[in-house]
């Protein structure tokens, strides 16, 4: 493995380098990992990242959607909370990942969106080992435009935290993405004054799609720890305790097969309508039956939405199919069954690309033609006698 050139510091007289720790952080839904892409995709900061991806679920999905130009190692932590249940699994990886340092000048840890930040920054602080082999540079928060003043504002049980204001204290820089979705200038400084109350000394970025250039956020040396002691004493305490919400819980599904987003379409906008306020995050992987591609489908709410992306399921990968809810008060059970209803399990009519014809009744042209596209999309067509005919053309027809 080529060593590579250590800068800011690091690989002094011969020693091995002390490396500088970015933890990306804030609620479901934000666009941490979109961020995440936008950082590893650039090539303009010269830096090699190892990554640290942590999932709430069960089933990973994130490290499935991450930029295909990450060349370094990608370790989830899974299954819990990076600050409570899975906090010495984060150590042993920073552990783990230190042997091979050679090949990477930065880390990059994102938390769930559930996570406090306080006992993932706390862990560089209190961990001997940790202390030799890395510095905390920055905590990012990433904060929703649209969603943040309803998740600060959340009445939690007693003795809970609420995670999202947890995330903008602790935050060296807030990131306030997705400001298109905020009709009027005047909310959007409402919200930046409710961040600085919250926060005074953090600088509020805006944007939308996560779209930050990473030089803002990456060696900037921001993080401070007499300034969280200040607003919190007892930091570093070995005995603090965190609560997260019982009523908030995690539903995955990890399925093998070909999925009809035609079907998981029309389920999620149903489930939605029914449901949304309690769904605070749900996205997956999907393979789509004739497709080459894989669908990355993620919603915050009442927002959702779908696309192909340009990474292939490779030769060798098993073709399945992954989604997480993340929410309140979820039922387990029918959400399972619905994602299992969607499942494509018979051979399609139709080939992507195929130009095919549908009976639409005798009181209109007999028969139409269109082609059979990779993309959801319905056309519908009806008679006086009542029927509805409906062509779906996402990728073929079960028979």
């Amino acid at each position: 493995m080529t060593r590579i050139d250590h800068q800011r510091g690091m690989w002094k007289r011969g020693k091995a380098p002390i490396v500088p720790v970015t933890v990306l952080t804030g609620f479901l839904g934000s666009g941490k990992t979109t961020l995440m892409n936008h950082i590893l995709n650039d090539t303009t900061h010269g830096m090699e990242f190892a990554v640290i991806e942590n999932e709430f679920g069960e089933v990973g999905i994130d490290e499935r959607i991450l930029s295909e130009n990450v060349e370094e190692e990608v370790i989830e932590v899974m299954n819990g909370c990076i600050c409570c249940t899975v906090r010495g699994d984060l150590v042993e990886a920073l552990k783990k990942l230190y042997k091979r340092v050679s090949s990477f000048n930065g880390i990059i840890i994102e938390t769930t969106g559930l996570a406090d930040p306080a006992p993932v920054v706390q862990t560089f602080f209190i961990d001997e080992e940790i202390q030799k082999m890395y510095t905390l540079d920055s905590v990012i928060t990433v904060v929703d435009a649209k969603y943040i003043i309803e998740r600060l504002n959340e009445t939690k049980p007693e003795g809970v935290e609420n995670e999202a204001v947890e995330q903008v204290v602790f935050a060296d820089k807030i990131i306030l993405n997705k400001v298109d979705l905020v009709a009027k200038e005047e909310e959007l400084e409402t919200i930046e004054k409710r961040l600085r109350g919250l926060n005074p000394t953090a600088s509020v970025l805006r944007c939308k799609f996560a779209d930050i250039d990473p030089k803002e956020l990456l060696n900037i040396k921001a993080f401070e720890l007499n300034r969280v002691l200040e607003f919190d004493p007892e930091f570093l305490s070995d005995d603090q305790e965190h609560q997260h919400d019982k009523t908030v819980s995690s539903v995955a599904c990890k399925l093998d097969g070909e999925m009809n987003i035609e079907m998981l379409t029309r389920w999620i906008e149903r489930l939605i309508k029914e449901d949304g306020a309690n769904l605070y995050r749900y996205k997956g992987v999907l393979a789509v039956k004739g497709m080459e591609t894989k669908f990355v489908f993620q919603g915050v709410g009442m927002l959702f939405n779908g696309t192909f992306v340009k990474k292939k399921w490779k030769k060798d990968e098993k073709r399945e199919s992954r989604f997480v809810f993340i929410g309140k008060n979820l039922d387990a059970e029918f959400l399972k069954y619905g994602f299992e209803a969607c499942v494509v399990t018979k051979p399609l009519r139709f080939k992507v690309g195929d130009t095919v014809k549908a009976n639409v009744g005798s009181e209109r042209s007999s028969s139409f033609g269109t082609t059979v596209m990779p993309t959801a999309f319905n056309l519908s067509m009806a008679t006086k006698s009542g029927p509805l005919w409906t062509l779906m053309c996402m990728s073929g027809l079960p028979n």
